[in-house]
């Protein structure tokens, strides 16, 4: 059917890949806004420019490089995009979950995805790190699941469960990492939204209201399209900036990207610790 990607187009992004890289990746990484320095941990790398892929979807948004590295990571052969595109770029479901799928043809079995995310929490402050306990996915809910077309059956079934989206034995390991290295780590729900416009005062209070922890305009997509490919899935939000309740507050894209800063060498420690205990 027009409009969606097919096993055919996703393989010919893998084959071009292969064909610049030695490297068979285990895990996929995802980095958001303002945390492409985690991308700098990774050994020797083959470093792709993802406008030299066939199909790949270019990312427009500051703040995401549009790179993937392929290398070694602690002692995990790693596949990182270092800068992910977004619905509201103006492209379907399918071209943003592109990169999961790909990652999936690879050989990828665990998908670690970093989000830049607003606080809903009042608790949380920026440059919080927050575990992704469970995810609400308004965006899917309301017309934009990812999955919709065809099913591809060589990644899974029609029907895919969701009731375990974040892997629970990889949550464990986070909590352990976090303190072991004395890393306050929140823990909460995320709810993804198409963007770009950053939420008004009600949109979050009713977030709140429905048990949601922080907001941003990601990774839900990709959750999904990797559990239906039976990858595990752990995902970690950098907050990047207050709950703004009351409306007193102007969020801007440039705070976020300053926040990352602050985040970054958390979530490189964190991811570190995570990836030196999978066996």
């Amino acid at each position: 059917m027009e409009g969606y990607m097919t096993l055919q187009d996703i393989d010919q992004v893998v084959e071009a890949i292969r064909g610049r890289t030695a490297h068979k990746p285990r895990i996929g990484l995802i980095l958001g806004s303002g945390l492409g320095a985690v991308a700098d941990m990774v050994e020797k790398p083959d470093i792709i420019p993802t406008a030299s892929l066939p199909l790949w979807p270019r990312s427009t948004v500051l703040g995401h490089q549009g790179r993937l590295l392929l290398g070694s990571l602690a002692g995990h052969e790693v596949m990182v995009l270092q800068g992910r595109t977004h619905y509201y770029e103006g492209y379907s479901m399918s071209q943003v979950t592109l990169p999961v799928r790909v990652m999936k043809r690879l050989g990828v079995e665990y998908l670690i995805v970093t989000n830049a995310a607003g606080a809903i929490d009042p608790s949380f402050s920026p440059g919080d790190l927050m575990l992704i306990t469970d995810h609400i996915g308004l965006i899917s809910m309301t017309g934009l699941n990812p999955l919709i077309g065809p099913n591809i059956d060589e990644f899974g079934v029609r029907f895919p469960d969701m009731s375990q989206a974040y892997d629970r034995q990889l949550m464990a390991v986070t909590r352990e990492v976090a303190a072991e290295k004395n890393i306050l780590l929140r823990e909460g729900v995320y709810t993804c939204l198409s963007g770009p416009s950053f939420e008004t005062p009600a949109d979050l209070r009713f977030l709140h209201g429905v048990g949601s922890s922080a907001v941003g305009m990601s990774t839900v997509p990709e959750v999904i399209v990797a559990r239906h490919a039976g990858m595990r899935v752990l995902g970690i939000s950098g907050i990047s900036n207050k709950a703004n309740l009351d409306g007193n507050t102007v969020t801007t894209h440039e705070e976020v990207l300053q926040a990352g800063d602050v985040i970054a060498p958390k979530m490189k420690a964190l991811i570190l610790g995570v990836l030196s205990k999978i066996n």
